[in-house]
């Protein structure tokens, strides 16, 4: 089989090298553009020194749009329009965008969460990348939003690490800041909310509750932990049998009859889902890692939808566990 040519745009950060771990190891890709503007003429592996012995690539500012398959986009938000408007690729490249430019499916994107909009992105050219800490809230309450069952207020919390914030120095992500302690940020007013309440409203157009979520910085390196509650009537068996049946052909999300934890999903592509009625409140977790499921991985997986392939290949990834 002809192997996909694919570019990374804006490969230098986390999300970048990231995606650039996952491809290099990918059996129908061939990167033939590794981009950055800040890390032109160096090598991939000096920037990124686990890639050492993995890819012989060169970083370098010059995109061709003729003869490449498939773009990865990882720049900062903001910047995708102008980039494409730039670099105007052929109508046949499939584009993956990680940024929120086009997440309100703007421009012919398509939403690229799979356990929601699968048959969406088989046939698509150009796919808008779900948000880390949306893709795990997401996951956690779809199948009651399509059940109906959340009818007030949802009450969210969420805990990612530094790497959330990405690569360039802030304070909030220095490790003096960040060892030992804990934060709130974007009180009731994340910028994922809006892509979360689109999606919601496509699985149900009845829902329009609020979604009260408290995202927190972590004093660790990746992962998110969401937990997510309402008031639920019926049984915990109840909710654990509609929670499996909606992911029963999900490549990548999981129920746990379990308790889960959150190292259980990091460096995989997995989002693990534990389930558990008290007090009248329907409470669900979930953990994924923010790097993987909530950016590279998922890409990639979209990846593979596009074109056809397994949904799990260059995925087949196992958590660290210890």
């Amino acid at each position: 089989m002809t192997k996909i040519k694919t570019a990374v745009i804006g490969a230098a950060g986390y999300t970048g090298g990231e995606l650039l771990r996952i491809l290099v190891h990918h059996s129908d890709c061939e990167l033939v553009c590794v981009h950055s503007n800040s890390q032109k003429g160096k090598k991939v592996s000096d920037v990124h020194p686990d890639l050492i012995g993995d890819c012989k690539l060169v970083f370098t500012d010059e995109v061709p749009t003729e003869g490449i398959d498939a773009v990865f986009l990882g720049l900062p938000h903001g910047e995708t329009k102008g980039f494409l408007e730039s670099h105007p690729f052929p109508a046949e490249t499939v584009i993956i965008d990680l940024s929120t430019d086009f997440r309100d499916e703007s421009n012919g994107f398509v939403y690229g969460l799979p356990e929601v909009n699968a048959a969406k992105i088989k046939t698509a050219k150009r796919i808008a990348n779900p948000g880390c800490f949306a893709t795990g809230i997401q996951l956690a309450l779809a199948p009651a939003i399509a059940k109906g069952w959340v009818k007030d207020s949802v009450h969210i919390s969420g805990i990612t690490g530094s790497t959330g914030a990405g690569k360039k120095l802030a304070e909030t992500s220095h490790f003096s800041y960040r060892t030992g302690n804990m934060s709130v940020y974007k009180l009731f007013t994340h910028q994922h909310l809006k892509e979360i309440k689109q999606t919601f409203r496509q699985i149900n157009g009845d829902f329009n509750s609020d979604l009260l979520f408290v995202p927190y910085r972590g004093n660790f390196s990746r992962g998110i932990w969401v937990t997510a509650y309402f008031p639920f009537e019926g049984t915990e068996a109840e909710a654990v049998e509609a929670y499996k049946t909606f992911y029963q052909n999900a490549a990548f999300t999981h129920v746990s009859d379990q308790d889960i934890d959150m190292k259980q999903a990091v460096n995989t592509n997995k989002c693990i889902l534990h389930l558990q009625k008290e007090g009248g409140q329907l409470v669900i977790y979930s953990a994924i890692d923010n790097l993987v499921k909530g950016a590279s991985g998922q890409a990639v997986q979209n990846f593979n939808l596009a074109f056809g392939l397994e949904e799990k290949s260059g995925l087949n990834l196992k958590s660290i566990a210890f």
